[in-house]
């Protein structure tokens, strides 16, 4: 039914997304190729809605607004648009479809995968011809509905005012999965775990602080669905890269208390979640999806955007029939041409910024941002103004900086203030501690130590370009050695070979470059087993890969459960896999129980000692008149690396000397061995008393430094010979 007594137009700067106002709420909407777009207020089941439609005005810049008295927070709503259905040139226009508002601030309901759904015709396979005929079915009752949420009226204190805003030289990151990482936490109360509540109790901030870490990275919690195809499987999208509204969180991520009270109250429990964790110095930076979204390719729903305007919000080859650019691999990707594909962007960021309170963004998939007409521009619209918002001021901005697309391996190639995940410092550190030694142990050569030790130093060549040189530093470099999307820690050292069955896909899915080494037998070894001495080997081998993350110069990363040793038993793609594949255990073996004692001792030298926190790249002079030179590199036998050490295939063992300038002058040395034998390695020249060994990674547990002096090796003068353990690394200090 239409209504259009009550509504009026809509005056002043046009907000896109429902506003509560004094009287009632402002709408507006961007759908520049419509004929006719309709707010749809929504009462009575979710799934059989009593429906009352209120025509927007327009279009006026292509949005159509209107002011519309007596509703009030708390009201469900969609849009219908009208206009061409010409699927060939773009247009697909379908008023039977009910469209979730982009830029609804909650959501309710859950998207069905029905015919009903799509625009265009399928049947009970859900397969059609996309370029064929409108379907006429009403989808009102199979989609999610937007709820009105007065953002002014949210009560508790406001987490964007006590930010930690902790320095990047500071800075380790988390990244964790909102439900992963406390779905099994004994000491998180049932009705909590796997929440964004759960997120804040004390037992999950005792053991991010107790670790080290200074701000947790939480895969996306945007409101998102899952694939038909997953679905289909039983299956569901548990990352959450698939996005269906960039300013709602994801419901299911609340208590079922605050998902009874309403969309405002599971905002309200973030937003919580977000202050105590504030409160324990903590920052949260959110995992981002703005490349595409969860409406697929052309055959996929018609759920959002490809209702509204789907030549406008999606990225076309220009050719007829229409077909849709895809550099996500997802079937679609936004079209950052588009000044209104820009806006939605910032303002969703500005909005998680200042009303969630959130610390920074990782952008996935960061390069279709910045893609052009003529392809990836570093000064593309979309990270100039992020990086030029005052809302955004001094948040942490990191970008995964690669898509699919043509040119889509960007790393190095963003702009200040964004830092990067840095893959090349990833298949260093594997390559080196990996699959170098798996090759050696059947004669085959390995890499150089050069591409390591410059990883290990900042990655300058990638990160030192731009006007003036060397001013984006180390802190651009988010190194890490495993994510989300891989094998964990534990598995890269046990397995050769993805195990991705239970994915669905006949193991198809997911990388087959992993540089991992299995030690000789594919997956986990008991006790009793022949091949139970690889296992010594394989847990040297975790210490070695999270040592080098955390000392290495830059940011670090490490992947939530990779400091207990967690396993996805071979899946190196998990993002289906919704249940123990993905969780985090909190039931710790006497090994892994080391292996986290190991991970907050590592992540202590690198708090206590400057040296290893260098906010400048590394030039090998003196900071300060005097002084040491910040870096030097050595070989086993205490002389000074030279050009054809370098490059020489052999030489599997190096010293690594930083030094902090004054007033703190700190000096630290790292002696790595990567060779399949025991080394003599003669400790490298420096200024000041005798070496402190900090850590061995031979030990199991950093307790054994008492075993170390009790032999007399913990103290070691500059020049003296110590032997070091085949695939194992040290760290000296000066006290």
């Amino acid at each position: 039914m239409n209504d259009t007594a009550t509504t009026g137009p809509l005056r002043g700067p046009l907000r896109l997304g429902v506003h509560v106002t004094a009287t009632g709420v402002d709408v507006a909407v961007l759908a520049p190729h419509a004929t006719s777009v309709d707010l749809c207020l929504l009462d009575g089941p979710v799934d059989a809605p009593v429906e009352r439609r209120v025509p927007l005005s327009g279009p006026r810049l292509g949005v159509w607004s209107a002011s519309v008295p007596g509703v009030g927070p708390g009201q469900r709503y969609g849009l219908r648009a009208d206009g061409l259905w010409e699927p060939a040139y773009g247009l697909r226009y379908n008023p039977a479809k009910l469209l979730v508002d982009p830029y609804a601030r909650g959501l309710v309901g859950e998207l069905g995968y029905g015919p009903q759904t799509y625009g265009h015709v399928v049947g009970d396979d859900l397969t059609g011809d996309p370029y064929g005929p409108r379907d006429d079915r009403d989808s009102a009752g199979h989609v999610p509905h937007g709820v009105v949420v007065d953002t002014r009226a949210l009560p508790g204190p406001d987490p964007a005012a006590n930010r930690p805003w902790t320095p990047w030289s500071r800075t380790v990151v988390y990244e964790a999965h909102t439900k992963g990482l406390t779905h099994l936490h004994p000491d998180v109360p049932p009705e909590l775990r796997g929440t964004y509540a759960g997120l804040a109790h004390p037992a999950v901030v005792d053991h991010l602080l107790g670790l080290g870490v200074t701000a947790v990275e939480l895969l996306p919690v945007h409101a998102f669905t899952s694939e038909p195809h997953l679905v289909a499987k039983g299956l569901t999208n548990y990352w959450g890269y698939s996005t269906l509204g960039f300013f709602a969180p994801h419901a299911a991520y609340a208590t079922a208390a605050a998902r009874a009270a309403g969309p405002a109250a599971v905002l309200q429990e973030l937003r919580a979640a977000v202050h105590a964790l504030h409160e324990a110095g903590l920052e949260v930076l959110l995992d981002v999806v703005y490349n595409h979204t969860c409406e697929g390719g052309a055959p996929g729903q018609h759920v959002s955007w490809r209702g509204l305007d789907n030549a406008y919000y999606y990225a076309h080859d220009g050719a007829v029939p229409a077909t849709l650019v895809d550099v996500t691999g997802t079937g679609n990707a936004l079209d950052f041409r588009r000044t209104g594909v820009v806006a939605l962007t910032l303002d969703s960021l500005r909005y998680w910024a200042d009303v969630v309170g959130v610390d920074g963004f990782r952008f996935d998939l960061a390069v279709t941002l910045g893609r052009g007409t003529d392809g990836f521009r570093p000064d593309h619209a979309t990270l100039v103004a992020a990086a030029t918002d005052p809302s955004l001021a001094g948040l942490k901005l990191v970008a995964e900086p690669w898509d699919v697309g043509p040119g889509g391996w960007r790393t190095g190639q963003f702009p200040a203030p964004f830092a990067e995940w840095n893959d090349r410092f990833r298949n260093a550190v594997r390559s080196f501690w990996l699959a170098d030694p798996g090759r050696a142990a059947h004669g085959l050569p390995g890499h150089r130590v050069r591409d390591l030790a410059t990883r290990l130093a900042g990655s300058v060549d990638l990160f030192g370009h731009g006007s003036p040189p060397f001013v984006r530093g180390p802190r651009a470099s988010v190194n890490y050695v495993t994510a989300h999307d891989g094998f964990t820690l534990a598995d890269l050292v046990a397995y050769e070979h993805k195990h991705n069955a239970g994915n669905g896909e006949q193991n198809r899915d997911g990388s087959d470059d992993n540089r991992s080494w299995n030690h000789g037998v594919e997956g986990p070894v008991q006790r009793d087993s022949p091949a139970a001495d690889i296992a010594p080997l394989r847990r040297r081998s975790v210490r070695n890969l999270f040592a080098t993350l955390v000392l290495a110069a830059g940011t670090p990363m490490i992947t939530g459960g990779d400091e207990m040793g967690r396993t996805q038993r071979g899946n190196n793609n998990a993002y289906c896999r919704d249940d123990a594949t993905s969780w985090v255990r909190w039931d710790l073996t006497p090994w892994r129980r080391n292996m986290l004692a190991t991970a907050r001792h590592l992540l202590a030298l690198r708090r206590d000692h400057p040296a290893l926190r260098t906010e400048t790249f590394y030039s090998g002079r003196p900071r300060t008149p005097g002084g040491p030179p910040d870096l030097g590199w050595y070989g086993a036998d205490g002389a000074p690396f030279d050009h054809d050490r370098w490059h020489d295939t052999a030489i599997r063992t190096f010293q690594m000397v930083r030094a902090a300038p004054a007033p703190d002058d700190d000096q630290v040395l790292l002696v790595v061995n990567g060779a399949l034998d025991a080394v003599a390695v003669q400790l490298a020249d420096g200024e000041g008393p005798p070496w402190t060994l900090a850590w061995d990674s031979v030990w199991e547990h950093p307790s054994e430094v008492s075993t170390a002096a009790i032999s007399g090796g913990l103290h070691q003068a500059v020049g003296s010979v110590t032997t070091v353990e085949p695939l194992s690394m040290r760290v000296y200090v000066r006290p």
